[in-house]
């Protein structure tokens, strides 16, 4: 089969309507991917093991020998590195490459413009080079790329949000079988728009890590003190209540946060199908209130566009959305009410922290696409 020796390809960021830090614990999540991509152009070098790769926002280049795969000297890097080092653990056809990109997707939006870039670099190496890999292969590289190589453990998600989104459609995925449906979603006459704290956050520094470690400290306890196996889908409520004394309380709040939140999905996408827009928002409220108070990944810029947002009625629903400690809060707001929202949203936050607060709207879309 002959090579390709150009290819242009588009990897969207996501958006998760509900369901935040419960992929890891074999919980349900309803992401879609977004209107915004990181954009990508590959072409082959005739070289058996170097890549160049331009990064137009990062105005850097990065140089990388297949033989000598190390930590590279920016964030961005080891994304890259991590990809590489996966496809190899795969296939042995992955030759030398030239890469430009250029990110349309916010960084540090907690809209997962990582994932966008593991998810795009390796789509478009295996189109590039006729590989063989199926999407779920691609999702999972991207996910061993982040833990192997960036140092975060996270869920399936955001990967597979970026790869397998679909126009008008959100995707609920049962994390533990990984099997996945596509609803389509008809928010009309209600948008979704991103307020953007632009509180940096950095999830490698240890706390998103350290929330999985605390869930499996609570779930080792409750499967042996209740004797089912060892998933939190087997877990109730009444389970982990029954159970307080002997967690600590840190662990007892990161569980009971994970087995409602495990349950509030289920109930969102059944008020999703039938229309129900009001009830899924209420929804949106409790699941921010849980990531807030026991589950302890907001912040103070977050908790307080939430709060705005609960005194107005044509706001149905509001969260933190994201591993948390800064990023966007998601709001189901009604279209004719947006641009006063922003307007007073910008005013008020700008007056209680001195950070000018950026926005934008945005629809479920296609997955990670050739252009």
């Amino acid at each position: 089969m002959r090579l390709k020796t150009t290819i242009k390809v588009a990897s969207p960021g996501r958006i998760n309507l509900i369901g935040e830090h419960i992929d890891y614990n074999d919980g349900f999540v309803l992401p879609a991917a977004i209107d915004k991509c990181l954009y990508l152009t590959l072409k082959s070098n005739g070289d058996e093991r170097r890549c160049t790769i331009q990064s137009k926002g990062f105005d850097s280049v990065l140089v990388v020998d297949f033989s000598e795969l190390g930590q590279g000297t920016e964030g961005w890097h080891n994304y890259v590195i991590g990809v590489i080092s996966e496809i190899q653990k795969l296939t042995p056809r992955l030759k030398g490459f030239d890469c430009a990109m250029e990110s349309k997707v916010p960084v540090g939006s907690g809209v997962s413009s990582s994932a966008a870039l593991e998810c795009g670099l390796a789509y478009g190496l295996n189109e590039l080079f006729n590989l063989g890999l199926d999407k779920w292969q691609l999702i999972k590289i991207g996910q061993n790329a982040e833990h192997n190589y960036v140092g975060t453990k996270c869920g399936i998600m955001d990967q597979f949000a970026s790869v397998m989104g679909k126009k008008n459609y959100t995707m609920l995925l049962d994390c533990r079988s990984l099997e996945f449906e596509y609803i389509q979603t008809n928010i009309e006459p209600y948008r979704l728009l991103l307020l953007n704290t632009n509180v940096a956050h950095n999830l490698s520094t240890g706390e998103y890590n350290v929330r999985r470690e605390e869930c499996e400290e609570g779930l080792e306890l409750l499967a042996k003190q209740h004797k089912v196996e060892k998933s939190f889908r087997n877990i109730t409520l009444e389970m982990v209540q029954s159970s307080k004394k002997e967690l600590r309380k840190v662990v007892y709040n990161r569980c009971s946060y994970v087995v409602q939140e495990i349950e509030r999905v289920l109930k969102a996408v059944a008020f999703l199908k039938k229309n129900e827009l009001k009830e899924f928002g209420a929804l949106m409220y409790q699941t921010h209130e849980g990531l807030s108070k026991k589950y302890e990944v907001s912040c103070p810029e977050l908790d307080f566009l939430v709060k705005l947002s609960l005194n107005n009625p044509n706001i149905l629903g509001a969260r933190m959305m994201g591993g948390g400690f800064g990023g966007c809060t998601i709001n189901l707001i009604h279209k004719d009410a947006i641009e006063d929202f922003i307007q007073e949203a910008s005013k008020a936050y700008k007056n209680k922290f001195n950070i000018d607060l950026t926005h934008f709207q945005t629809v479920p879309s296609n997955g990670t696409h050739l252009i």
